[in-house]
């Protein structure tokens, strides 16, 4: 296992590279480019930033949001220039040494709450939160206003504000796409970029809906292991990989966590994993809650055991953390929670170790 963390850049994130480096059993970033959907990420804006992690003690072999055009999802005629364009990007990723991309292939949201900082009375801290019921009458524009309104004045990933410009026009697109029609537009980007990756040497991994179901109508096919056996048989490839959230996968109920990742590991089609916790308020209704098992209603240690068993060169990372401490900063990706959690998943892989005398796993 390989332990990351999701950090902006030192022009936008208030956490310093230093900060993260003393998180213990930290190797690297899942790191990323502030740049829209679409374009051909600039070789020099990348050495740079690699230079720096590098600089700083840290690897930077995954990257996050390497964001797939939404003519490419609706499967318009310009796709294939903002393919083009993303295959030039893994081409220049992969002389870089990054190893994975993380992507999704959700319609217009990445992710979607209606509070960024939902006070937990149990102990005071706050942490992202969904209800379905508050969405009331909402419609998408009115959310988007909102989350803009909460995120006290940072950007948010997949929240852009040059792609949601355009949010009515795209919603409009949308009508009339089916799940089997994003499908079958989803298939043509991965024959597009799979035989590039089969080259080049990197991993994509498809990350879930956020939350795991359809939201405003809008077309949804990753947010089961129904989902993403589909996905990987688009195209039967080692490089057709998936980034499993626990979190996003987890906020349905129904979702069998552990017996996923035990599904998709065995068949080595985990790229990366984002692991946190969430608790369950309700139906479409839930929480983020510390890493320790108890405080939500996914068992973490099974979690970890199924990464162990079945993908443990795998790159983790603890996902959205709670805001605590008085700590202000991005929603969900403060530094002291998700060092917290990061140091009970690396408690976790230790005791894992100790009870499968696996020593020289790390």
């Amino acid at each position: 296992m390989k332990m990351t963390f999701r950090w902006y850049g030192s022009k936008i994130d208030p956490i310093p590279l230093k900060f993260v480096k003393q998180i213990p059993g930290m190797t690297g970033l899942m790191g990323l480019l502030d740049k829209p959907a679409g374009v051909d990420w600039p070789e020099e804006e990348f050495v740079a930033l690699k230079k720096e992690v590098n600089d700083a003690g840290l690897e930077i072999e995954v990257i996050e949001s390497v964001n797939v055009h939404e003519d490419i999802k609706m499967g318009l005629p310009s796709r294939d220039e903002y393919i083009a364009n993303y295959i030039s990007t893994i081409r220049m990723l992969a002389r870089q040494g990054v190893k994975v991309i993380v992507y999704n292939f959700m319609p217009v949201f990445d992710w979607l709450r209606t509070d960024l900082a939902r006070i937990i009375p149990e102990d005071g801290s706050n942490s992202l939160y969904f209800d379905e019921k508050d969405l009331g009458e909402m419609g998408p524009l009115e959310i988007v206003r909102k989350t803009a309104e909460d995120s006290k004045g940072f950007t948010l990933p997949g929240w852009e504000p040059e792609r949601l410009a355009l949010l009515e026009t795209t919603l409009k697109q949308y009508e009339g796409i089916t799940p089997d029609m994003l499908r079958q537009n989803y298939k043509y980007f991965l024959d597009a970029v799979i035989p590039v990756c089969e080259e080049v040497g990197v991993r994509m991994a498809c990350h879930p809906d956020d939350p795991a179901w359809p939201i405003f109508g809008l077309p949804r096919i990753a947010h089961s292991q129904d989902d993403f056996d589909k996905i990987c048989a688009l195209h039967d490839s080692p490089a057709n990989t998936l980034c499993l959230c626990t979190g996003s996968l987890g906020s349905n109920p129904d979702n069998d966590i552990p017996s996923i990742i035990r599904h998709f590991g065995e068949k080595n089609r985990i790229g990366a994993m984002h692991v946190r916790n969430v608790k369950f308020l309700g139906y479409h209704h839930f929480r983020e809650a510390s890493h320790l098992t108890r405080e939500g209603d996914l068992d973490m240690f099974a979690i970890m055991e199924a990464i162990y068993d079945t993908c443990p060169d795998t790159y983790v990372r603890p996902d959205h953390g709670r805001m605590i401490w008085d700590e202000q900063g991005r929603p969900g990706y403060g530094l002291y929670d998700r060092a917290l959690g990061a140091t009970y998943i690396n408690g976790l892989w230790e005791a894992l170790n100790r009870i499968k005398g696996k020593k020289d796993r790390v």
